[in-house]
């Protein structure tokens, strides 16, 4: 069965990093992986939170939302203190996939708001939000002067078996209808930060899991370069 929009199993869909999209935050950046678009900014606050509080030491934390026409319906706004269980979810994976890169202990007592707001969802969202956060990350430290805080890059992507096939980097009508759904989180050097998969009311085999590793591992290698690319002379990694 050929992919909705055209493209080869192990293809990724276009990725672009719009840098300096709004000019408030320190970082921002609007990432688009075909059509999921998603806001992500960094701002810088000269404060941590209490438990860190004296040791030197600064923290990074990330918020993850959906703006009410991401979707094919309204999405209804968070509000009267209801709580979001999979976008507290897709937040606590962000966070840790920028903490697991970064060497608080340079950062001072700061702390580094990351917040990711999905503008138009496709599939993928949480994935372009890591890739995106990175990015603004980047940039919000140039623009305090921090040195040295990024140890290394992280980039993330969505695989899965959609009719049997292997395929990278799903878009919504395949992650829907898929029988198995991955999400990878890696850093530049090739290590996991995380890797999430589950069977839809399915199974899979240890071969499936090897051939959604190598082909994840493959198309996040070319993330981490369009990354780099959209950094140019800002990117932290010698």
């Amino acid at each position: 069965m050929p992919r909705p929009d055209g493209r080869n199993p192990d293809q990724l869909r276009p990725l672009s990093f719009e840098r300096r999209y709004t000019r408030n935050a320190p970082g921002s950046v609007l990432v688009r992986a075909g059509r999921t678009t998603v806001l992500c900014t960094c701002s810088v606050e000269p404060k941590v939170p209490d438990f860190l509080v004296g040791r030197g030491k600064g923290w990074l934390t990330a918020e993850y939302g959906m703006l009410p026409g991401s979707t094919h319906t309204r999405k209804p706004r968070d509000k009267g203190g209801k709580v979001d269980g999979r976008a507290v979810e897709i937040q606590r994976l962000i966070g840790r996939s920028l903490r697991a890169v970064a060497n608080l202990d340079r950062l001072g007592e700061r702390t580094l708001w990351v917040d990711c707001d999905v503008l138009e969802a496709d599939g993928g969202t949480r994935t372009a939000g890591i890739n995106g956060a990175f990015v603004a990350v980047v940039d919000a430290l140039t623009a305090v002067g921090v040195a040295g805080v990024l140890a290394d890059s992280v980039a993330a992507v969505s695989v899965g078996v959609v009719a049997g096939e292997v395929r990278l980097d799903l878009e919504y009508v395949e992650d829907r209808d898929a029988e198995v759904d991955a999400n990878l989180v890696m850093t530049g050097a090739g290590a996991f930060v995380e890797a999430q998969a589950s069977g839809e009311e399915a199974t899979f085999t240890r071969s499936q899991l090897d051939a959604l590793l190598a082909v994840g591992e493959a198309g996040i290698r070319q993330i981490t370069a369009t990354q780099k690319a959209a950094l140019g002379a800002a990117w932290p990694i010698t």
